[in-house]
């Protein structure tokens, strides 16, 4: 669900109905997203285009798994994902989108961010770590910085995956009992759901704000693993392919001429380096 107006209320997504019928299903549809991913992503690499991917979500949510199959037919040159946790000393020293400044994606690559800058509008607001004046002052400097980015030629997908509590709850009851996933549970996640109320205002909060026509927030149902990676690689695609040929480019006709000579293979091409 994207939004350019912001008017996203978590209440109103339908986790029950966001359900995938069988695996089979599943991993067909996920087989045939990746592919165009990589083929959306190869246009990308030759025209020097760039593209951020912004994860947010409930702890649990399942952003890991998401990046995991958004990453995982590309090209590692392409891309890189950067998980974000609290800033260091000498970052808290700067202007908080300093580090987020650093990270920005070269042409013809990926940035994902798991987790964002919007921990300034989300869990600084609602932890206390910055005061009322700053997170405020934030939306409209997340909107400029976000808009300078577009306006550059960047392409923003912003994700919020949704659970509900008693979905987190199982989760959290899975990592506990599960020795390789002990190490996804912190502290700070189990004393955060006591804050439910207040995360939910701050991030309908962030919604109503900065949700704009060039760079909408979309909230996808997450209960259901599979319907969440699925429509999360359908966002991403979408997106990335929109006003974009992805048909493969024309032969290198210098290549084409080598390989004549090198390999002893002749190729007939026009001069626009397609076959006639």
């Amino acid at each position: 669900m994207g939004n350019g107006n912001g008017k996203i209320r978590l209440d109103k997504l339908d986790v029950k109905a966001a359900t995938i019928a069988s695996k089979e299903e599943y991993e067909k549809r996920l087989d045939k997203l990746q592919k165009e991913l990589l083929h959306i992503q190869q246009t990308y690499w030759h025209e020097k285009r760039r593209a951020i991917v912004v994860f947010e979500g409930w702890d649990a949510a399942g952003k890991g798994g998401c990046i995991r199959r958004l990453t995982e037919p590309l090209d590692p040159r392409g891309f890189h994902v950067w998980p974000i946790s609290a800033p260091t000393a000498e970052e808290q020293g700067k202007h908080y989108l300093y580090r987020f400044w650093t990270k920005l994606p070269a042409p013809g690559t990926f940035a994902v961010f798991d987790r964002s800058w919007y921990g300034r509008v989300l869990v600084e607001r609602v932890e206390g770590f910055a005061g009322k004046d700053d997170w405020k002052r934030a939306y409209d400097e997340i909107v400029a910085f976000e808009r300078m980015l577009t306006d550059d030629g960047a392409r923003i997908i912003k994700i919020f995956m949704h659970i509900t509590q008693d979905e987190q709850l199982d989760r959290f009851r899975e990592r506990l009992t599960n020795p390789y996933k002990r190490w996804k549970l912190t502290e700070e996640d189990l004393r955060n759901r006591a804050k439910w109320d207040d995360y939910t205002k701050a991030i309908e909060a962030m919604f109503e704000k900065t949700s704009t026509d060039t760079a909408p927030w979309h909230a996808v149902p997450a209960n259901s693993k599979w319907y969440a990676r699925l429509k999360v690689l359908e966002i991403v695609t979408e997106t990335l392919r929109k006003g974009v040929n992805v048909a493969p480019p024309p032969i290198d006709l210098s290549v084409a001429k080598v390989a004549a000579e090198v390999l002893g293979i002749h190729l007939s091409f026009g001069v626009d380096g397609k076959e006639p």
